[in-house]
């Protein structure tokens, strides 16, 4: 489980590079995904993706999926989520507020959907994107950016 865990992380890791590298940003397609090889991401990972469990998880490993998620999320910034802010009651708000990527984590983020399509069987990120939009919350210009680079105009 561990060892075709790993062989996963490499390929997506080699695809993004290259994606990445179309996008001018080579060294964020090497440091891509780094927090993965972490106990803390590696072995929840492993476990769910390729563990025993099938679609039957026990519950015991959902839960440590979703912490090892919401770790690499915040870990790693191409990652749509870690630009969402909670606004607290502090600040009179208990909304969500996308705040912009920068652009170097944008193109990153890219590269990452389009190497996870190639790795994962489907390759049309456009239409992933078309799919998955209503659920990605972004930050307008960054979603003006991301929608330009795959050719969607509303």
């Amino acid at each position: 489980m561990y060892w075709k865990y790993l062989k996963a992380v490499l390929r997506h890791k080699w695809f993004v590079f290259v994606e990445c590298c179309k996008l001018g940003i080579p060294w964020r397609g090497i440091v891509h995904d780094l927090s993965k090889f972490l106990p803390s991401e590696f072995v929840p990972y492993a476990q769910y993706f390729y563990g025993p469990y099938g679609n039957e998880k026990p519950q015991w490993l959902e839960d440590q999926f979703n912490i090892a998620w919401l770790h690499h999320q915040h870990r790693n910034r191409h990652h749509w989520q870690r630009w969402v802010l909670t606004m607290d009651s502090a600040r009179g708000s208990d909304k969500m507020q996308s705040v912009p990527m920068p652009d170097k984590f944008r193109r990153e983020m890219l590269a990452d959907w389009r190497g996870a399509g190639r790795v994962y069987g489907n390759a049309d990120t456009r239409g992933w994107y078309l799919g998955n939009r209503r659920q990605i919350s972004m930050h307008v210009e960054t979603r003006d950016w991301i929608e330009d680079q795959l050719n969607i105009d509303f």
